[in-house]
């Protein structure tokens, strides 16, 4: 078949995407026990050619102005589209073979996934530690599989785009260089530590117990942030009920969404990771949590509701590149860290749980220090992230510094073993961190310009929902100009980090 034109390809390809989205989404919650994406990019392989991409190419270089980024856009889908058919059934072979995997515990076996999501609710410190330890021993026999794709992808992507450096050529995609957003990150975690340095001490002490390490194991950290001993007051049963609430009070009513829908049931191979997949924005996203118990479970659900609310409040009328596609995620993590630090508001905990003043802003601070400790975990790790890219190409991929950067940064000790179970498509980190940045300043300007209550007030609402309109369009460095930021001024952000 011959290349098809822009408009043909779109069409096509929005098919193709709710189809693999779909069976992402059968695996991610459990509804299948083995991935079959490669049959699915096997279907619409006519899509991903060399002679596709080279008319989408020319498409983009002759559009004018105002149509470029769209087409672009098609054009970087398909550029990925080929790395992917090319190694979609081996990342078929490497997933179902994960899911098949189990780890030995208490004279049985749990699945890996079981197993990780076991960490939150697991009481006993010491059974924990070896229940990471035993799950991590379990991850690990993967490593040579993850490090060949990567080796791989990196060998197809570069030849593709005739882009050598992995770096660069994630810069030329995001459309950002990634140094400058490590440096003010770095700034600003510096800048916090003191305050970090006394947190971690205090919430290690409650949430881990006197038994605990001076250097607690990550196996912890799932614990740790579903801030665990908080549990009788956040319990399982009424976080859908409280974060509805929450979301009506600023204007949305979740339930009344029409493309949304919800997937909130506890499956053993479900993904203990909450996640939106957003199939066909805005008629079909769904929302994905697996409630545990704790606080955690509140941010999850109002997290991922961010993600599901950006989706499904885009213009329909939008093409496909700015309803499903996007150059990184930095924009929609914006909304999904605004919602889910409703829970660092005091005047929260006291509206929907009952609590004194004083307890409301104990338990806001433990939010904070949960997502204190994740911002810096997320610094460190696009840090070593660069340095592993910038290396690749030399020596394949070491963990050197994975271990040494991240314990440093969160006081919590991060083996080495896992830097590849640890590493995120297409530095995933520095979308995380620019939304960090970006979404400290959105909650200085709601704070300004409607009320320190900003998180229980409809105009908030009325703001984001304008927003929402133009789905993935805009970039987040064009939203802080908006609202007369510099994208990488961090002063809000430290701000809030160090705050008393």
């Amino acid at each position: 078949m011959s290349a098809r034109d822009v408009e043909s390809f779109e069409r096509c390809l929005e098919a193709y995407g709710i189809e693999s989205a779909e069976e992402a989404r059968a695996v991610r919650v459990g509804e299948k026990e083995t991935s079959e994406q490669a049959a699915v990019v096997a279907r619409y392989a006519d899509l991903f050619t060399r002679e596709q991409l080279a008319v989408l190419r020319a498409a983009e270089e002759a559009a004018a102005e105002d149509d470029r980024e769209s087409v672009a856009r098609l054009r970087l889908t398909c550029q990925d589209g080929l790395v992917t058919l090319e190694l979609a059934e081996r990342e078929d072979e490497l997933e179902n073979a994960l899911l098949a995997a189990r780890v030995p515990w208490d004279g049985d076996e749990l699945p890996l996934r079981s197993a990780h999501a076991r960490l939150a609710v697991e009481p006993d410190y010491a059974r924990r530690a070896a229940l990471g330890a035993a799950a991590l021993e379990v991850s690990t026999r993967f490593n040579d599989d993850r490090r060949s794709l990567l080796a791989d992808r990196h060998e197809l992507d570069s030849e593709i785009t005739g882009i050598a450096d992995p770096v660069a050529r994630n810069e030329a995609e995001k459309g950002v260089t990634l140094r400058p957003i490590l440096d003010a990150v770095d700034r600003a975690r510096v800048e916090s530590t003191s305050r970090f340095t006394s947190e971690r001490e205090r919430w290690l002490d409650r949430l881990l117990g006197p038994e605990r390490e001076e250097t607690p194991s990550s196996a912890h950290m799932a614990w740790v942030r579903r801030l665990s001993p908080l549990e009788s007051t956040y319990t399982k049963e009424r976080s859908i009920g409280v974060c509805l609430a929450t979301l009506e009070r600023i204007g949305f009513d979740l339930e009344a969404e029409q493309g949304i829908r919800t997937d909130l049931e506890d499956r053993p191979q479900k993904s203990p990771r909450a996640c939106v997949i957003a199939s066909d924005p805005p008629r079909v996203v769904h929302l994905i949590t697996r409630a545990q118990g704790g606080l955690h479970d509140y941010e999850a659900f109002l997290h991922e509701a961010g993600h599901a609310l950006h989706y499904a409040g885009c213009d329909a009328s939008l093409p496909l590149a700015f309803r499903s596609l996007s150059r990184d995620h930095a924009l929609t993590e914006i909304y999904s860290f605004l919602f889910d630090s409703i829970s660092c508001e005091p005047g929260w905990h006291v509206e929907h749980f009952g609590l004194s003043d004083a307890d409301a802003r104990e338990n806001a601070a433990a939010a904070r220090f949960s997502n204190t400790i994740l911002f810096r975990r997320y610094s460190a790790k696009l840090g070593f992230e660069l340095d592993f890219w910038s290396r690749f190409p030399v020596d394949g991929g070491t963990p050197d510094g994975y271990e040494e950067r991240l314990t440093a940064a969160t006081g919590i000790r991060y083996l080495a073993a896992n830097h590849l179970a640890d590493t995120d498509a297409g530095f995933y980190s520095a979308d995380y961190l620019r939304a960090w940045i970006r979404a400290a300043q959105v909650r200085s300007h709601l704070r300004g310009e409607v009320g320190d209550d900003w998180w229980r007030r409809v105009e908030t609402g009325a703001f984001l929902r304008d927003l929402f309109r133009e789905g993935t369009r805009p970039t987040t460095e064009e939203l802080a100009g908006r609202i007369g930021y510099e994208p990488l001024d961090t002063a809000a952000l430290v701000d809030e980090l160090t705050a008393v």
